[in-house]
């Protein structure tokens, strides 16, 4: 008898020992499923971790000695923007009045607002898919890695950027119809590079103001740009959300060909549908088109403010092409090489349109959607010459 009394009473403590793991079970993959539905990025821990990065970066700077730059990019817009108004025959009002010299945290801090936005986009139709009501606590435990993973890859990436970023026209593109975009100047990097490169630092900020101010042109002169880029980059935001049940697979294979440089194109290029892209390639074109024109421009217009703008231009291009091995694999595995390409593929196209149809064929290409170049286009420019000013290259 009193062997069966254990037993029982062994039965019924494992009964409600069991309720009670159960019962926590629940509470936990409750409180996980509740965490993770805040988001696929911990964008407080993003900027934690690229400013935790950047500590280490040579040449930061006080409060004081940020502020006390700005009017030195008030003093460098004040001879850029004239100069490039009668160059563009188009004016430029307010872009002097909306600056900011920044450290290279500040740049962070402008930017995982935009990326927050971005990804903010894409949550509504993928956190559904990814965390479904009711996921239980295994699934979102692994969620919870993923955007641990996910908010330090993102952190460190913003890390990287932030050594090299000179300047920067903020522009919050989703917001189509919100207020003129920004001039950031990141003060710590412009001091950094122009110390590298033996450069007069109020000169070379001359030259980063052109380039930028030159940005702003593109966008502010020409009102209808900012809303047609909205509109496809919303598209491939949204495609992409569709497709989020297939991407981690095909991630993982093409994050493999990537690193091998196996397979044509770019590997971002064999995550995508046909009509993504499509979207991607057509965007590519017109961002080319907006980097290397702010370089012709800057070349052009830099050397009658500049008495030594072309050993600006030749240092700093150099520069930039020199890249590390590491470098080079960051750049490419985030999709950052891409940038790169823009301006030289960008600087042969409006070299071109400029060399066979002068200043008049260059203001065809702002005069509405048709005017930009097509993805056969860019590395084509005969063809866009034909198309749209009727002339061949």
């Amino acid at each position: 008898m009193t062997g069966r009394r254990r037993a029982l009473r062994g039965w019924q403590l494992g009964l409600l020992l069991g309720s009670v793991a159960g019962a926590a079970v629940t509470v936990l993959g409750r409180r996980a499923e509740q965490s993770a539905r805040e988001g696929l990025v911990d964008w407080a821990a993003v900027e934690r971790v690229a400013v935790a990065r950047l500590r280490s970066a040579p040449g930061t700077l006080t409060a004081a000695e940020l502020a006390a730059a700005e009017p030195a990019y008030a003093e460098a817009l004040g001879r850029v923007v004239p100069a490039l108004e009668a160059y563009l025959d188009t004016a430029l009002p307010g872009i002097v009045e909306r600056l900011a010299g920044v450290d290279r945290a500040g740049w962070v801090a402008a930017n995982r607002t935009t990326f927050a936005a971005l990804f903010g986009r894409v949550e509504k139709e993928v956190l559904p898919a990814l965390l479904p009501p009711g996921a239980g606590l295994a699934k979102a435990s692994l969620f919870l890695a993923n955007r641990w993973v996910t908010t330090g890859q993102i952190g460190l990436l913003l890390g990287f950027l932030g050594r090299r970023v000179l300047g920067q026209y903020d522009l919050a593109l989703l917001a189509a119809e919100s207020t003129p975009g920004q001039l950031l100047f990141v003060e710590e990097n412009v001091r950094q590079t122009a110390g590298v490169l033996r450069l007069p630092v109020d000169d070379f900020r001359t030259w980063v103001a052109l380039h930028e101010a030159t940005h702003a042109f593109e966008f502010e002169a020409h009102p209808w740009l900012r809303p047609w880029l909205a509109a496809r980059l919303e598209r491939q935001l949204d495609l992409f959300a569709s497709a989020s049940a297939s991407l981690p697979r095909e991630a993982v294979r093409g994050f493999g060909r990537a690193l091998r440089g196996a397979g044509r194109g770019h590997w971002l290029e064999r995550l995508m549908s046909p009509e993504e892209r499509h979207l991607f390639r057509e965007t590519q074109a017109v961002m080319s088109l907006l980097e290397g024109y702010a370089d012709h421009v800057m070349d052009s217009v830099g050397r009658e403010l500049l008495p030594e703008a072309e050993t600006i231009s030749a240092r700093f291009h150099a520069r930039r092409a020199r890249r590390t091995r590491l470098e080079r694999a960051v750049l490419r595995l985030t999709g950052m090489d891409l940038k790169l390409e823009q301006y030289a593929r960008g600087a042969r196209f409006v070299a071109a349109v400029e060399a066979a149809g002068g200043s008049t064929a260059l203001r065809r290409l702002w005069e509405g959607p048709e005017g930009l170049p097509r993805d056969d286009e860019i590395d084509e420019p005969g063809r866009w010459l034909r198309r749209v000013v009727g002339v061949a290259a």
